[in-house]
């Protein structure tokens, strides 16, 4: 990682970078100066992903503000990085040197939902969960909801194609982004997609600039689709005494027909953290549990909840119940949600995130265990197992270089086992600079061409976000 002084050519190129800014910003849109403050820009949550020492960070207030930013770069050559809330795990939003930061925190208005066309236009700083309470006061839903939805910004959530939970029956970020506005590589500030409900004139260059990660554009506006107010859940839980059988018991689900609301895989070293930090007493005397919900209304929801503990059963569950306390069925899903960071307490965090046919869960769950089991080391697990996305997380004591090296091989061993199992190295997190080697081992060297012209098509002067991505 480097964050090494600068030399004095260094100095002077950085200098002329922040007077050039000062110009076309606000003076309170720019930190220039102070390192610690520029530090904490540098880099999202990504473990041992290099980052580097920006020129300077700004925060810009409007669309005008990010143009002005990218034309001043444009103009000095200088690589742009724009970044959301740093939740990342990937390094997407890491700093390289000399760098301007985009952060775009203060870009956080909810504009307008429209319940009569079920839209909602937004700021890329609006925090997800801000816009799901948005759309609540309006009876309305917005899906997408990743474990950091507390925290995560909507233009992240964009710029990785964030899932979450629901995504199982309801979709990804994708399947709700219908119009953007955005800063290109040349400095236009340029609208795509419609408010329609159907339209199809010309590219989707709104599909193609949702989980590009900044490279393609900067998100300055995002127009979503929302859906009706839905049922109550309802959740069931289910208990296994290995990984394999969890993942037979996601496969049972399947076979059977359901497509449940969410269905969520946590084992036992998630739940004794969460535990041990939060004393919430979910520890479960079972080595993997499996938390689904319903939201099928009423004799319906009461019947697929039935038959999603009955799949369980079949699949080898030791235990499954159709919770009647809502009190208790929430506290499981928040210890889902609080995983990652209780684990963090316990060490450092290499976080994978792959994607396999929900057929072959079982097996990758099993590749998981083996790779830990290799490397001698310490993986928890917990995914969005109905369709197919694990996360395993690997946990090395902090300041061990041999467990860290171990770690990065037991985490190639997960991504080559998704690929051989017809896979993906990420489901939901991006690719950044922790994956593009496995990008390129998953597609075709002629399809990495294509990602390559794309890329210098819409950003021909390669300042947005180099390096992450594509090499």
């Amino acid at each position: 990682m480097s964050e090494s002084p600068n030399s004095p050519t260094d100095t002077v190129r950085d200098e002329a970078v922040v007077a050039a800014l000062r110009e076309a910003l606000p003076a309170d849109a720019i930190i220039a100066l102070d390192d610690d403050v520029m530090a904490a820009y540098a880099h999202d949550e990504g473990e041992w992903v290099p980052f580097g020492r920006p020129a300077a960070v700004v925060r810009p207030a409007t669309a005008e503000q990010v143009q002005a930013v990218v034309r001043v770069c444009l103009d000095l050559g200088v690589p742009v990085v724009p970044r959301g809330a740093g939740t990342g795990l990937c390094g997407g939003a890491n700093a390289i040197d000399g760098c301007v930061v985009v952060s775009l925190a203060r870009m956080d208005a909810v504009l307008e939902i429209d319940p009569v066309e079920s839209i909602a236009v937004v700021q890329p700083g609006v925090i997800n969960d801000d816009l799901r309470a948005a759309a609540a006061a309006r009876g309305l839903w917005y899906p997408p909801d990743p474990a950091s939805a507390p925290w995560s910004t909507i233009g992240g959530n964009v710029a990785t194609n964030a899932g979450g939970v629901c995504c199982v029956k309801y979709g990804v970020t994708r399947d709700y982004v219908i119009g953007l506005q955005i800063v290109t590589g040349t400095g236009e500030l340029v609208r795509v997609g419609r408010r329609t409900a159907k339209g199809v004139a010309g590219y989707d260059f709104v599909g193609l600039l949702v989980g590009s990660e900044g490279t393609l554009g900067i998100v300055t506006e995002v127009t979503v689709k929302l859906r009706s107010a839905r049922a109550p859940e309802t959740t069931v839980a289910g208990y296994f005494d290995s990984l394999v059988a969890a993942g037979r018991g996601v496969a049972a689900v399947a076979e059977a027909g359901i497509t449940p609301s969410a269905l969520e895989l946590l084992d036992r070293h998630c739940l004794e953290a969460v535990d041990a930090w939060k004393n919430m007493g979910l520890s479960a005397e079972a080595d993997v549990v499996l938390l689904a919900r319903t939201d099928l209304p009423g004799e319906a929801g009461v019947a697929e909840a039935q038959a999603i503990a009955a799949a369980f059963d079949a699949g080898g569950a030791t235990f499954s119940v159709v919770a009647e306390d809502a009190e208790e069925a929430d506290a499981l899903f928040a210890a889902r949600r609080l995983a990652y960071p209780a684990l963090e307490r316990l060490g450092p965090v290499l976080t994978e995130d792959v994607c396999v046919p929900r057929a072959r869960v079982s097996e990758m769950l099993g590749r998981i265990e083996t790779a830990g089991a290799a490397h001698g080391v310490h993986i928890a697990n917990i995914a969005h197992a109905g369709d197919g996305n694990l996360h395993p997380l690997l946990i090395v004591p902090a300041g061990d270089e041999a467990a860290k090296a171990a770690a990065h091989r037991a985490f190639d061993d997960i991504i080559a086992a998704a690929l051989e199992l017809g896979g993906t190295v990420a489901g939901e997190h991006g690719i950044g600079l922790l994956k593009r080697g496995g990008l390129a081992d998953e597609v075709d060297p002629a399809v990495m061409d294509l990602h390559r012209a794309v890329k210098t098509a819409l950003d021909p002067h390669g300042i947005l976000n180099p390096g992450k991505v594509v090499a």
